[in-house]
C-alpha cells in the first residue's frame, strides 16, 4: 500500500497524523553530510570522494512498486533492459515465462493490455472470504474442527467494521475543512480575478467584505505553513486529499469491489507465473518513479535532482496498486527479479495481514539463494512491529529468517522532537537502520519532481547506498554488503520522540543497528574489506 499526500503545509500520512512541514530545507538534504553541512544526510558526495580513481560495474536494482514512468528525462538512462528479449515482436525470446518484457513486468496487468489501479485492502479480502463461510451463524453452529477459524473471522469481522467506522467518521470530520478550503479559493480566485495566487497576493487584499476577509484569513494561515504554496498546488492537493478517502470506501473497504477479473488468473492457483503484461507505468507511477529516482536518478545532469548510485538500472516490477499488494504478486515479482539478474529488490509498501505468508516466504528464500539483497519499507503507522504485525518480513512462518533482508525506518532532519518521522514503525529487533524519508525530492510523472515522504523514501536511500557498494566493490558479497550498511552506520546516543507519541525514547532502541544508513561510513568500511 503506497500512501502520499500532502496538504497546505502539512502532509498526512497513512491516516496516522501530521508532521509540518519543513522551512529552508535544500531539496538534496539527503545526500548531505552532518559535519560540513549540518543536514543528517546520507553523504553521498563525500562517498564519491572516496571513489575517485576505481571503476564500477553495473547494478541491477528492481523495483517492486505501483509502475515507474520509464522515460522521465532524468531516469530514462539508467531503466534495465532485458537484453534477450526483442522489442515488440509478441514472442517470449528468452523463454522466461513473459512476452516482451522489455523493461520488466506487471503482475496487476491483463493480457489486454489494462491494469488495476484500485484494489482493496487485504482485511477487506479475508473478510469478504470468510463470511462466505461464517457469515449470520454462532459458535454453536461451528463444526468443532472450524472453530480456531470462526473465531478468526470473528476478529476480522471486529477490526473491519471498526476501520470503516473510524475512517468514515475521520472523512466527515475533515470535509468540512476540505469543503472550506476549496470555498475559500473559490472566494479569492473571483477578489482576485486570476486562478493562480500566493501569501504575498493573499497578505495584500484590502476588503470590507466579509466572506473575502474570512476566505483571507483561512488561506493565510493554510500558507504561512509553507511560503511556496500557490493556490493550484492548494487545489492540487485538496483534491487528492478527497479522492483518498473516497479511494478508501469507494474500493479499499468495498466488499462488492473486486478488480482481479482485469489480470483474469486462476487466483487460488498460487503457482501459477505468466500472467500479467508488460506495460510497466501503470495508471498511477508516481510513488514508483518517486523512489526509483531516489536510487537511480541521472546524476550530474544538472536536471531535477541526483540518484544515489551513479551506474545502476532500475528494474520496473509493478506489483503495488492503490490499496493492498497480494502475496501471489509479491512473491511472483521476487522470483522475476531474482531470476532476471536483479542484486537489489526494493519493497516500499507493506499491509497488516498475509493470508499466503507462505509462498512469499519461498520467494525470498529463493532470491536468497541467489545472493539477493532484499530492501523492504517498515511502513507508517508509528508503531512497534516487534509487536504488531507488518507483512512481508524477514521472518518466515516455518520458523528461521532471511539474513539477507533490511527493514528501514524513516529519519528526519530536526532535532530531538523531529529526529525521526512521527509516522514511521520501530522496532528493536525488526527495523534494521533508518534513513532519510521525511520530505525527500524526487522524481514523479510527466516529467516533474516532487517532495513526499515516508518509510517507502528510505527504503530506495538504502538501496541506492546498497547499490553504490555493489557497483564498486563487485567482490563484496551481499551478505558483506548487508552487514557493512548496519556496522558503519552512524549511532546517535540521544533521547528521540517515540514515533506518534510524545514521549521520548533512545534512538538506538528504535532499530536493530541503532543507526542511520551513511554512504561515506560505508565505503570507508567497504575500502578495508575489499580485495
Amino acid at each position: 500500500m503506497k500512501i502520499n499526500i500532502f496538504l497546505g503545509g502539512l502532509i498526512w500520512i497513512s491516516s496516522v497524523g501530521y508532521v509540518s512541514a519543513q522551512q529552508d530545507i535544500p531539496t538534496n538534504w539527503h545526500h548531505l553530510d552532518e559535519e560540513s553541512d549540518q543536514f543528517r544526510g546520507v553523504s553521498t558526495q563525500k562517498a564519491y570522494e572516496l571513489l575517485k580513481g576505481r571503476k564500477s560495474k553495473t547494478v541491477v536494482v528492481a523495483v517492486i512498486d505501483s509502475g515507474v514512468e520509464i522515460d522521465h528525462d532524468d531516469l530514462k538512462g539508467n531503466i534495465w533492459t532485458n537484453p534477450k528479449e526483442k522489442p515488440g515482436n509478441g514472442i517470449d525470446d528468452d523463454q522466461n515465462g513473459y512476452v516482451d518484457d522489455i523493461h520488466g513486468w506487471d503482475f496487476i496487468g491483463g493480457k489486454d493490455g489494462k491494469d488495476v489501479d484500485h484494489d482493496n485492502y487485504e482485511l477487506t479480502r479475508i473478510y469478504v472470504h470468510l463470511k462466505k463461510k461464517y457469515g449470520g451463524k454462532n459458535a454453536a453452529e461451528i463444526a468443532k474442527k472450524d472453530q480456531k477459524e470462526f473465531e478468526y473471522y470473528q476478529k476480522i469481522k471486529t477490526d473491519f467494521e471498526q476501520k470503516v467506522e473510524e475512517l468514515n467518521n475521520e472523512y466527515n470530520q475533515i470535509k468540512q475543512t476540505l469543503t472550506m478550503i476549496s470555498q475559500c479559493l473559490e472566494t479569492l480566485t473571483e477578489h482576485l480575478g486570476k486562478d493562480n495566487f500566493n501569501i504575498q497576493d493573499v497578505k495584500g487584499i484590502t476588503s470590507q467584505d466579509t466572506r473575502i476577509q474570512r476566505a483571507k484569513f483561512i488561506l493565510t494561515d493554510v500558507f504561512s505553513n509553507d511560503p511556496s504554496m500557490d493556490a493550484q498546488t492548494l487545489k492540487s492537493e485538496v483534491t487528492e486529499y478527497q479522492e483518498y478517502f473516497e479511494g478508501q470506501l469507494n474500493y479499499g473497504y468495498n466488499t462488492e469491489f473486486d478488480p482481479r477479473s482485469i489480470v483474469a488468473d486462476n487466483y487460488t492457483d498460487t503457482s501459477e507465473k505468466s500472467y500479467g503484461n508488460n506495460e510497466v507505468e501503470g495508471p498511477d507511477a508516481e510513488h514508483g518513479t518517486h523512489v526509483s529516482g531516489i536510487i537511480a536518478a541521472i546524476r550530474g545532469n544538472d536536471l531535477g535532482m541526483d540518484g544515489i548510485a551513479d551506474n545502476v538500472r532500475i528494474m520496473v516490477i509493478r506489483t503495488v496498486p492503490d490499496g493492498d499488494e497480494r502475496d501471489k504478486d509479491v512473491a511472483n515479482a521476487i522470483r522475476y527479479a531474482a531470476d532476471n539478474g536483479a542484486r537489489i529488490i526494493n519493497m516500499s509498501f507493506g499491509k497488516d495481514y498475509s493470508p499466503q505468508k507462505e509462498v512469499v516466504d519461498e520467494a525470498v528464500k529463493y532470491a536468497e539463494a541467489k545472493g539477493v539483497l532484499l530492501i523492504h519499507a517498515a511502513g507508517n503507522d508509528s508503531k512497534d512491529i516487534d509487536k504488531e504485525a507488518n507483512y512481508p518480513n524477514k521472518y518466515f512462518s516455518q520458523g528461521g529468517a532471511s539474513s539477507l533482508w533490511i527493514e528501514v525506518g524513516a529519519s528526519s532532519m530536526g532535532d530531538e522532537s523531529n529526529f525521526v518521522g512521527d509516522f514511521s514503525n520501530y522496532g528493536q529487533k525488526n527495523v534494521d537502520i533508518f534513513a532519510p524519508g521525511v520530505q525527500i525530492y524526487s522524481t514523479v510523472p510527466d516529467g516533474q519532481f516532487k517532495n513526499l515522504q515516508g518509510t517507502s523514501m528510505a527504503a530506495p536511500v538504502v538501496s541506492g547506498v546498497a547499490a553504490l557498494l555493489m557497483s564498486y566493490f563487485p567482490d563484496l558479497s551481499s551478505a558483506e554488503i548487508r552487514d557493512i550498511l548496519m556496522k558503519s552506520s552512524r549511532k546517535y546516543p540521544l533521547e528521540v520522540t517515540k514515533p506518534g507519541d510524545t514521549s521520548k525514547i533512545a534512538f538506538e532502541k528504535l532499530s536493530v543497528s541503532g543507526g542511520i544508513i551513511n554512504a561515506y561510513e560505508a565505503v570507508k568500511m567497504a575500502l578495508s574489506k575489499s580485495k
